[in-house]
C-alpha cells in the first residue's frame, strides 16, 4: 500500500496498475483541466505546449491534450519537449520553433523550474517579451526562482498551484526545535548548519565554514523562515492513514485496547477501504476524502505574474479552481501600459455574413469567405441562397424583400413622353375645335369631314395612351393598355388606307372610263374604315378570353449582381411577343397605306391629299423601323423597363405628330390666318379627273423623253384649257 502527499502524476489514478494507491494532492489531470478552463475563458483557443522530459512533464502535457481533445475548442499548434540533457542552443531552438506558428501565443508549460527560467531566458534572448502568453502548471506556482531578473519577458503569466494554507501548529513546533530537543532526526544537525551558516564542531558538514555553531540559534530568528508549501499535505496524510486505523480498530477491536488479534493480520484491501472511506477537515480546514481512484479533489488557486505601479513584480490571485473555474478577468494585467486582452487564436472570428471554411485537420483555423450574390449565412459554416423574390439584408444573415418599383410620374422617363404628349393633344384639341368651328367651310368639306375625325380621333389616342403606359398598374389599367394599345394607330392608318385606296381606285377607275368606282361616298368610307378597325377590337376581345389581364411582379428584369441594386417590376401581364401583335395589326395597314401612297404618288396634288399622306406615310415608317432595334436592343438592359416604355409612347407620339403636322397643320394655318383662300373652287367633274389621269398616264410613257419642267407645264396647261367645262364635285 502507498500513501503520498506529493505524487500528482495522473497515471497514479489507474487502478488496475496502482489499485492500491492514495493522494491526498489532486493529479495533474486535473490541473490539466484547470488550465484548460483557463485558456477557454481567455478565448485562447489556439496554443502550444512545452513539457520537460519524464513523467511529469509529458503526462501533464498529454492530459491536457487528451482533454482539449475530448471537450473541443481548443487546438493544439505545436507540442515540444525539453530534453534532461538540452544541448548548447536548444532553449534558443525551442523559441525559434514557437514562432512558427506566431498565432499560438499561449504556452501551455509542464516543465520543472529550471527548464521554466531557461526558456524564459531564451525568449528574452530573441526579444520575444510580451509576445508569449505563459499558463505554468503547479512546478512554476509562485516561485520566485524561475522569473528572477527576468520579470518583463516573464510579465502576465498565469500559473496554478494546489490550494494551501500555511498551519501555524507547524510554525510554532519548528521554531520552537533546536539541536537538544530534536536529536530524533538525523538530518536536523545538517539543517542547522545549512540555515543558520556554521559549523558544528569537527565533525561539521561544512568545513569551509569559519562560524562556529552555538547551538542557541532559534530558527525564525536568526535565520529566514517560511513554511513548506506541502506541509499541510503531509500532515494531511498521516492524518488519513491515522484516522483510518482508528475506524478499522472500532470496528474490528471495539473495547478493546491495543492492537486485537482481529487486526493482526489484516487483508490489505480492508485497509484500503477503510483509507478511502475517511472524511474529516484536514490542517487547512478543508475536507480530506478520496474518490474511487484513490484521488483527492482538484483544489487550486490560480495566480498572475504582475509587476505593479511601482515596479515590482509579484505573483496575485485571480482566481480559483474547484471542480470549475472562478476567475477574476478585472484583476488581471498584462503588458504594462496595454489593458487589452491579448488574443491566441488561428483565425479571426468572421464577420457577420461569413462562412468558415476550416482548414483540414485544424478545426480552430478557418478562412471567411463571404456569401455572395444573394445568399445569406444561414449558419456559421454554409451560405444558402435567399428565396427569388428576396435579397440578403445588410449584413447577410437573412432575406428581405426585394424592393418593388413602377415607372413614376416624377421620372425623367415618364416625363419627357407625357410632355411630347400633353402638347400633341393639346394641339389636336385645338384641330379639332377649328375644324368643328369651321366645319362648313371648303377647306373642311374638302377634307372629308367624317374621316378627318376618325384620323383626329386615332391620333388623340395615340397621344392618350401615353398616360395608361405610364399610370401604375392594376388589372383596370392593365384592361385599358390591351385596348387602347394599338386602337390608336388602328383608327390612324385604317382612315389613311382607307382615303389612299379611295384616290387609288378613283384614278385607276378614270383610265378605264367615265363611270365612278363603288363606294366613294363618305357613308362607305366610314363602314370600310370601321371594319378595319374592327379587326382590332376583334383580335383584342380573343386576348381578354385566351389570357385575361392582370399584374405580375418581374424580379428577373432587374436581378443584377449586386443584390443592393436588384429590383422588382411591377408590370402589366404583356410579353413583347403579345405587344407586336396588338402593334402587328396596325403596323400592316400601316404598310399598305404606304404602298398606296406610293402607288398615287403621281396624281396631281391640285386633286388631293395624296402627297401629304404619302410623306407622312414614308415618315412614319423610319419612325417604327427605328422603334424596332431600339425596343428589342434594349430588352436585357437593367434599364429595360424604362426605355422600352419611352421608346413605345415616343413612338406613338411621333406617329401622331407625323400625321398631324402634315396632313392637318396647313388647312389649320390657312383656316386661321388666311381665310381669304378658304373659297370655294372651281367645279370639277368626273370627266376632269379621267382626263387628269389619262394625262398622268401619258406622262408616265414620254417623261424618259422630256425634262421634268415641260412635263409639269403640259400638264398644268392641259388642266387650266379644260376646266372651264368641268362641273363641281368635291376634291379627293
Amino acid at each position: 500500500k502507498r500513501h503520498t502527499y506529493a505524487s500528482t502524476a495522473p497515471e497514479l489514478s489507474d487502478n488496475t496498475r496502482y489499485d492500491f494507491f492514495s493522494r491526498v494532492v489532486p493529479p495533474d489531470s486535473y490541473q490539466a483541466q484547470a488550465m484548460l478552463d483557463i485558456v477557454t475563458a481567455m478565448g485562447w483557443n489556439y496554443v502550444s505546449t512545452l513539457a520537460s522530459e519524464g513523467n511529469y512533464g509529458e503526462s501533464g502535457v498529454e492530459a491536457f491534450v487528451q482533454i482539449s481533445r475530448e471537450m473541443g475548442g481548443v487546438c493544439i499548434a505545436q507540442s515540444l519537449k525539453i530534453p534532461r540533457e538540452p544541448r548548447p542552443g536548444e532553449f534558443d531552438k525551442i523559441i525559434r520553433r514557437l514562432l512558427e506558428t506566431p498565432n499560438a501565443r499561449a504556452i501551455i508549460m509542464f516543465a520543472n523550474e529550471d527548464d521554466i527560467r531557461r526558456v524564459l531566458d531564451a525568449a528574452k534572448r530573441s526579444n520575444q517579451t510580451g509576445h508569449f502568453l505563459w499558463v505554468g502548471s503547479d512546478s512554476w506556482g509562485s516561485k520566485i526562482s524561475p522569473v528572477i531578473q527576468q520579470e518583463r519577458v516573464a510579465e502576465g503569466a498565469i500559473t496554478i498551484l494546489p490550494k494551501r494554507a500555511t498551519v501555524e501548529a507547524f510554525d510554532r513546533y519548528f521554531r520552537s526545535r533546536s539541536l537538544s530537543n530534536n536529536r530524533r532526526n538525523v538530518w536536523f544537525a545538517e539543517f542547522w548548519e545549512e540555515n543558520f551558516g556554521c559549523k558544528l564542531g569537527m565533525h561539521g558538514k561544512r568545513p569551509g565554514s569559519l562560524k562556529k555553531c552555538t547551538g542557541l540559534e532559534k530558527v525564525g530568528r536568526d535565520s529566514s523562515y517560511e513554511q513548506e508549501g506541502k506541509v499541510q499535505f503531509v500532515m494531511d496524510a498521516v492524518y488519513a492513514m491515522a484516522h483510518a486505523l482508528h475506524r478499522m480498530h472500532r470496528d474490528y477491536c471495539f473495547g478493546y485496547p491495543g492492537l486485537c488479534p482481529r487486526m493482526s493480520n489484516i487483508n490489505g484491501k480492508e485497509l484500503l477501504g477503510y483509507i478511502r472511506g475517511v472524511n474529516f477537515n484536514g490542517s487547512a480546514s478543508t475536507p480530506v476524502v478520496f474518490n474511487q481512484n484513490g484521488d483527492a479533489p482538484g483544489r487550486y488557486d490560480i495566480f498572475q505574474y504582475q509587476i505593479t505601479n511601482k515596479s515590482t513584480a509579484e505573483y496575485k490571485v485571480i482566481g480559483q479552481w474547484a471542480n470549475k473555474l472562478h476567475l477574476n478577468v478585472d484583476a488581471m494585467r498584462w503588458r504594462t501600459g496595454n489593458p487589452t486582452l491579448p488574443a491566441s487564436v488561428c483565425s479571426v472570428p468572421c464577420q457577420m455574413g461569413e462562412r468558415k471554411k476550416i482548414v483540414k485537420g485544424v478545426p480552430c483555423c478557418w478562412h471567411c469567405e463571404r456569401c455572395e450574390g444573394y445568399h445569406f449565412q444561414v449558419s456559421e459554416f454554409s451560405c444558402e441562397l435567399c428565396l427569388y423574390e428576396q435579397r440578403p439584408d445588410r449584413n447577410r444573415t437573412g432575406c428581405i424583400p426585394i424592393p418593388i418599383i413602377k415607372l413614376e410620374w416624377h421620372s425623367a422617363w415618364a416625363a419627357v413622353p407625357m410632355f411630347v404628349a400633353v402638347l400633341g393633344i393639346l394641339a389636336t384639341s385645338f384641330v379639332v375645335v377649328t375644324f368643328v368651328r369651321y366645319n362648313d367651310t371648303p377647306i373642311v368639306r374638302a377634307s372629308g369631314r367624317e374621316m378627318s375625325y376618325v384620323l383626329l380621333t386615332g391620333i388623340f389616342l395615340c397621344y392618350a395612351i401615353t398616360f395608361l403606359m405610364i399610370a401604375t398598374p392594376c388589372l383596370a389599367v392593365c384592361s385599358f393598355r390591351r385596348v387602347f394599345l394599338g386602337l390608336g394607330m388602328c383608327f390612324s392608318y385604317a382612315a389613311l388606307l382607307t382615303k389612299t385606296n379611295r384616290i387609288h381606285r378613283i384614278f385607276e377607275q378614270g383610265k378605264k372610263s367615265v363611270a365612278a368606282p363603288r363606294f366613294i361616298s363618305p357613308a362607305s368610307q366610314l363602314v370600310i374604315t370601321f371594319s378595319l378597325i374592327s379587326v382590332q377590337l376583334l383580335g383584342v376581345f380573343m386576348w381578354f378570353a385566351v389570357d385575361p389581364p392582370h399584374t405580375v411582379v418581374d424580379y428577373g428584369e432587374q436581378r443584377t449582381s449586386d443584390p443592393e441594386k436588384a429590383r422588382g417590376v411591377l408590370k402589366c401581364d404583356i410579353s413583347d411577343l403579345s405587344l407586336i401583335c396588338s402593334l402587328g395589326y396596325s403596323i400592316l395597314l400601316m404598310v399598305t397605306c404606304t404602298v398606296y401612297a406610293i402607288k398615287t404618288r403621281g396624281v396631281p396634288e391640285t386633286f388631293n391629299e395624296a402627297k401629304p399622306i404619302g410623306f407622312t406615310m414614308y415618315t412614319t415608317c423610319i419612325i417604327w423601323l427605328a422603334f424596332i432595334p431600339i425596343f428589342f436592343g434594349t430588352a436585357q438592359s437593367a434599364e429595360r423597363m424604362y426605355i422600352q416604355t419611352t421608346t413605345l409612347t415616343i413612338s406613338l407620339s411621333l406617329s401622331a405628330s407625323v400625321s398631324l403636322g402634315m396632313l392637318y397643320m396647313p388647312k389649320v394655318y390657312v383656316i386661321i390666318l388666311h381665310p381669304e383662300q378658304n373659297v370655294p373652287k372651281r367645279k370639277r367633274s368626273f370627266k376632269a379627273i379621267v382626263t387628269a389621269a389619262t394625262m398622268s398616264g401619258k406622262l408616265v410613257q414620254t417623261g424618259s423623253d422630256r425634262p421634268n419642267g415641260e412635263v409639269k407645264t403640259e400638264l398644268c396647261e392641259s388642266m387650266e384649257t379644260n376646266s372651264e367645262y368641268f362641273t363641281h364635285v368635291d376634291r379627293i
